[in-house]
């Protein structure tokens, strides 16, 4: 996977918003996910069209404004992004295996989720793969 400046920016992007939250495993884990659906064939295979693609992740259609506000929470997603799309390929720092392609927040019980299969629970999310 190629570390370019808008990869690092659009997963960064995601990790705030889906989890500025979290302490790091959280949000590497939701970075994880996120990779694993770039290298996965039913996705696209770019970061930006990932995180981008039409109501995948909640954040990117709620109206809201799509600029980091807090800059301590942004320069962390910032290293957290970059490093997990250079850690990506070894499996040693990787979290979940390449199926986990899907999470949600504690706090909602998405339609989906009860034809996955939990793999795993992280701070405020759960985490999938398809069953």
């Amino acid at each position: 996977m190629l570390l370019t400046i808008a990869s690092v920016t659009c997963l960064a992007t995601n990790i705030y918003f889906e989890a500025r939250s979290e302490d790091r495993v959280g949000q590497y884990a939701v970075a994880e996910v996120t990779l694993n659906r770039v290298a996965s064939p039913d996705y696209p295979d770019d970061v930006c069209e990932v995180v981008w693609q039409d109501k995948q992740f909640s954040w990117t259609h709620d109206g809201k404004s799509d600029k980091p506000t807090d800059a301590e929470a942004w320069s962390q997603a910032l290293s957290i992004a970059a490093n997990a799309i250079d850690d990506y390929e070894i499996e040693d720092v990787r979290i979940f295996r390449q199926t986990v392609l899907y999470y949600h927040s504690k706090s909602v019980t998405p339609y989906w989720s009860k034809s996955m299969r939990q793999v795993g629970v992280i701070g405020s999310h759960i985490f999938y793969e398809a069953g």
